[in-house]
């Protein structure tokens, strides 16, 4: 069968997003806010547009995005330090107007009063005096007198710590360090209140909602979010019409009467995966032990049941070591597979292949170690001006410092080279799953290639400049072509136990790649509506993002065959040691749909994200989307391929049933009783008052707020239960008790291999 027709729909898709999302990426860096230096209306200079820059260094050394959000973007616990500065400072000027009235603050005025100095606040706050030609602002010295309080009062908040932001004491306590943190929080709080020159929005689109400064979704947030529902009515319903269209055929041949694995013997550097596997679990239970302690601080900001935990593991450093194990663990669990499937398709096994495996493993090691004490070393301003290369870059979900950046892309450039070393064979041959291979390749190169993207911006870069390459690596990296090499992979997979023929799985995984990265290239622009943006953003964002919804349409078709693959037959008995890896897919599949299409889309409109962007509804689309999806996939690809490693052997499944259902119900009860109501109320409160206000400590440590956030708890030690459960049944596969002895499959030569397999792990 010619697959050319959806390699050519394939190339179109790639080629055409990447010059929108390159030649629109160019003109939103280009059209970024100026970073000025600032002057008072008598001449004085107050600070320069370098200290600036130095203020947001300051800020990425102490955990940037980790501590707080600035334009949305972070951590949940301390306030959005624009937003924040922005509504501070609005009070500060209407009390001093006030006060010249002759009334005690402005709260003290009647309507009509308050009305005039409101619109001479908006007047004040709104006009640009940018001056190109000398890179000057001119403030009023009532702005100037609010800027040197509001400084004063950043630094007692981050000197003396404050226990409602989760920030310990001593976090900067350098007096020209601190100034310069003032110095940026002042920046992003100016593009977020200046209007652009020749508009009427702001540098990011009047975000942060702000009434007091008439800050408002503009009329293109509206416009383009009621065209993304319209979109995503007609997407959903051609991609039904489309389907109802085709012709059914049978996409699994008869299933074979014996488990294909069993006598195969695994290679040497399929073997060696067997240790990644085992990091795998390691880290995932760091992580969950990481996340316990980061959602605890919402309630306890300076300590853990009493124990003043933040002096040796603040707020900031948990929450940076719980999202980088979830990124190392799962990248782990997908890097692995890969190395497994390689020698598996091609059926050839490289010169210095296991060598390279296990190079890779050490590297991995140092780079997830490395990082990590670094991160602690510099976050707690131990590192000196290293903090950049060695220690947080201080951006979310790349913190790990330059250096280690570096040696994580040169390992994923050693994973590639093994990757093509084990495939060549394969591609050179002319077999019908030669387009298949073809795709697999193309997405392991480009998971280095875009990895690389987060080494595209430097240490003093613009910060619209390093969010725009940051979202090419979470968005395109994590959330885009790593899904398309799990697709292939579970594909290959499939296609080797005989449950899919060749030609559907080549089919459906060339069709569904182009359709999802239709929507999800230029879709990255939904994580930049706000970010220093211009409109434009906000248009290409909202339509393209609801194209990535499109294709969930028919994941209950997806879950329903993967359940029917799982089911065994009475002439395919052995399918039932195949049960739960193939549930885990399931799992993909059901979190696919409601944490990346549902809560996905109720984020994703600009007039939607407007109000909740920085709020907890984003961690709720994290959560489901992230582990319920790339996780769930992690832990379905690992288990999948420790079962074929040791072919035959039944497992008592028991212990992985629980652990399948905890996991699941544990999610489920962390969103549906804490999560998702802390942000609907948060939502609500952002669009009553203002973006401020929904994370200010006087809403987020209200009583009914903290007992929501309580309410996290039966969810996670449900988790919990289900991580720990999952854990000992793979220590078991290793001392042999997660085995069941009951009618074994296997025979003499597997058992043996698969008695060889362990006893070599425990020799490395």
């Amino acid at each position: 069968m010619s697959y050319k027709r959806y390699w050519l729909v394939l190339a179109i898709v790639i080629i055409g997003s990447f010059a929108v999302l390159g030649g629109v990426g160019r003109k939103m860096i280009s059209q970024a806010p100026p970073i000025p230096d600032v002057y008072t209306t008598d001449g004085q200079l107050l600070f320069t547009g370098s200290s600036i820059t130095d203020g947001q260094g300051v800020w990425q050394s102490i955990g940037g995005q980790e501590i707080g959000t600035v334009w949305g973007h972070g951590a949940y616990v301390a306030p959005d330090w624009s937003a924040d500065w922005l509504h501070r400072e609005s009070g500060i000027l209407l009390d001093r107007w006030a006060q010249r009235e002759g009334a005690a603050n402005f709260a003290a005025l009647n309507s009509d009063q308050q009305a005039v100095l409101q619109a001479r606040l908006v007047r004040e706050m709104r006009t640009n005096t940018y001056d190109a030609a000398t890179n000057r602002v001119v403030i009023s010295s009532d702005r100037a007198a609010a800027y040197r309080q509001l400084a004063d009062y950043y630094a007692g908040v981050f000197a003396n710590g404050r226990k409602e932001y989760a920030i310990p004491q001593g976090a900067l306590t350098d007096t020209a360090r601190q100034k310069q943190l003032a110095n940026f929080f002042w920046w992003t709080s100016w593009a977020a209140s200046t209007e652009r020159p020749g508009s009427t929005v702001t540098f990011t689109n009047n975000w942060p909602h702000e009434p007091l400064v008439a800050n408002e979704a503009t009329p293109g947030a509206v416009l383009w979010s009621i065209v993304s529902f319209v979109g995503l009515l007609g997407g959903i319903g051609a991609l039904v019409w489309w389907y109802a269209s085709q012709e059914k055929e049978t996409v699994h041949g008869p299933y074979p009467a014996r488990d294909p694995f069993v006598g195969m013997r695994p290679t040497p550097s399929q073997r060696a995966t067997i240790k990644y596997f085992l990091v795998v679990v390691i880290l995932w239970a760091v992580q969950i032990l990481m996340g316990v302690i980061t959602a605890h601080y919402g309630v306890e900001g300076q300590g853990f049941y009493g124990f003043p935990l933040d002096r040796y593991l603040p707020y900031a450093i948990t929450r940076t070591w719980h999202l980088q194990l979830a990124i190392f663990w799962i990248a782990t669990s997908w890097l692995a597979t890969g190395l497994y499937v390689g020698p598996a398709v091609s059926g050839h096994e490289p010169r210095f292949q296991r060598l390279g495996v296990n190079v890779l493993f050490v590297a991995l090691v140092l780079v997830v170690g490395g990082s990590l004490a670094g991160e602690w070393l510099g976050i707690q301003q131990r590192l000196g001006n290293l903090w950049f290369w060695f220690g947080s870059q201080g951006f979310e979900y790349v913190d790990l410092g330059r250096f280690w950046q570096i040696l994580l892309f040169i390992g994923l450039v050693l994973w590639l080279v093994l990757m093509v070393a084990s495939l060549k064979p394969a591609l050179q041959r002319k077999s019908e799953d030669r387009s298949l291979l073809s795709l697999f390749l193309l997405s392991s190169v480009a998971i280095p290639l875009f990895y690389a993207a987060g080494l595209m911006y430097g240490q003093r870069s613009h910060l619209v400049t390093a969010e725009y390459w940051r979202w090419w690596v979470v968005h395109l990296w994590v959330e885009g072509f790593f899904e398309v090499f799990a697709t292939v992979v579970i594909a290959f997979l499939f296609t080797r136990l005989r449950l899919l023929e060749i030609r559907s799985a080549t089919r459906t995984v060339l069709f569904s790649t182009s359709i999802f990265l239709a929507g999800g290239i230029i879709g990255t622009f939904h994580h930049l509506y706000f970010s220093g943006s211009s409109a434009i953003v906000i248009s290409l964002g909202a339509i393209f993002s609801a194209l990535e919804v499109v294709p969930l349409t028919l994941i209950g078709y997806e879950a329903w065959e993967n359940l029917r693959l799982a089911r065994p037959t009475e002439k395919a008995p052995w399918l039932a040691n195949y049960k739960w890896p193939i549930y885990f897919f399931v799992a993909v599949a059901f979190w696919n749909m409601v944490g990346a299409g549902l809560f996905g889309f109720l984020i994703n409109p600009p007039i939607a994200l407007y109000y909740m962007q920085g709020l907890n509804l984003t961690p709720v689309h994290g959560h489901t989307a992230l582990f319920g999806v790339y996780g769930m996939l992690g832990l379905g690809l690992t288990l999948f391929c420790l079962r074929v490693l040791q072919p035959g052997r039944p497992w008592k499944q028991g212990v992985l049933k629980t652990s399948f259902w905890c996991l699941n119900i544990g999610l489920v009860f962390m969103v549906v009783l804490s999560m998702l109501p802390v942000g609907l109320l948060q939502a609500w409160a952002s669009i009553e008052h203002g973006t401020w206000y929904a994370r200010s400590a006087e809403f987020l440590q209200s009583p009914a707020m903290q007992m929501l956030r309580w309410m996290r708890v039966p969810g996670d030690i449900v988790f919990a239960l289900g991580a720990a459960l999952l854990g000992w049944f793979v220590l078991g596969l290793l001392t042999g008790h997660s085995f069941s002895n009951e009618n074994p499959e296997a025979d003499d030569a597997s058992l043996s291999a698969g008695k060889r397999s362990r006893q070599t792990l425990v020799a490395r």
